[in-house]
């Protein structure tokens, strides 16, 4: 891991994958894209739209590390392969392995949410160089909680969101109590929980859950690597200590703690060479140049 990344440590690496060459690693159940500045990781198992299974939050959480030790990489957008981003967990693979007495992956009963014990999945995403998702179609279950703790959420307009968890007889899982909460406001959170309505991507956009809302699906990569690539364009070691501040802040009422924070991160940066650089930039009047 780079200096700016460490707080992932622990939490990408998977026994069965290849580590000897990023350009080499094949995955299961995602692809990953490397363009410029910018990482795609698209969920790829289009034939069960993409439903998620414990061992893609492993692949999902390599992948990431891989983005977050790469200096060249600033951002990265998440996304699904064909008609939808995530339906939810595999019914099979997942819920009926389960209940027949089977853990699902590696000690899902001992870790968070169902995610395998060795991925601290909204701590990763906390962590981790700035994300942007991409949703289309279906995002479901586990296909809309995975992603609340990521950076900025772009959806078409006739994507179908929902919280689906009480129509199976379970409960929201992945801190998305809290990340639901902050994004939609209690009345709303409350009401998409215990019904398990699903909402158009418009809705979605309309009420907060999703910060940008594209009309066709066609637009909604294009303008996805837009924001990534505005988020790429910020230095990251400061790019992290705003993500470290909004998540211990987010919900703090002790505006004196909020300020220590801050203030602490700020001397920090005040040493740093991207600091040096912006100023260099603005006196002399020419963009910085951070990697």
């Amino acid at each position: 891991m780079t200096d700016d990344t460490d707080d992932t440590d622990g939490t990408g690496d998977t026994d069965d994958i290849d580590d000897t060459g990023d350009t080499t690693i094949e995955y299961d159940t995602i692809r990953y894209e490397a363009d410029g500045d910018v990482a795609t990781v698209t969920l790829e198992r289009p034939d069960k739209l993409n439903a998620w299974t414990p061992h893609m939050a492993e692949e999902l959480a390599h992948a990431i590390g891989r983005v977050n030790d790469d200096a060249a990489l600033g951002a990265m957008i998440l996304t699904g392969a064909g008609r939808g981003f995530c339906g939810g967990a595999d019914m099979d693979e997942v819920f009926q392995t389960r209940i027949d007495g089977t853990d699902p992956g590696n000690d899902t009963a001992g870790g968070s949410g169902g995610m395998p014990a060795g991925v601290d999945w909204v701590g990763l995403l906390r962590a981790s160089k700035p994300i942007v998702v991409a949703i289309h179609g279906a995002a479901v279950g586990i296909g809309i909680t995975m992603v609340l703790p990521a950076d900025v959420l772009v959806a078409s307009a006739d994507a179908k969101i929902g919280m689906a968890f009480i129509k199976v007889g379970l409960v929201p899982e992945l801190a998305s109590t809290h990340f639901l909460v902050q994004r939609v406001g209690w009345g709303m959170a409350s009401q998409l929980c215990l019904t398990g309505e699903i909402v158009r991507g418009d809705e979605a956009g309309r009420i907060g859950l999703v910060d940008h809302v594209v009309d066709d699906v066609d637009e909604l990569l294009p303008r996805a690597r837009e924001l990534a690539g505005s988020l790429a364009a910020s230095p990251t070691p400061q790019a992290l200590m705003v993500k470290q501040l909004l998540t211990q802040n987010a919900a703090e009422t002790d505006l004196g703690l909020v300020q220590r924070r801050e203030s602490e991160l700020l001397a920090r940066c005040w040493e740093t060479p991207e600091h040096r650089e912006a100023v260099a930039a603005f006196r002399e009047k020419r963009p910085p140049v951070f990697r």
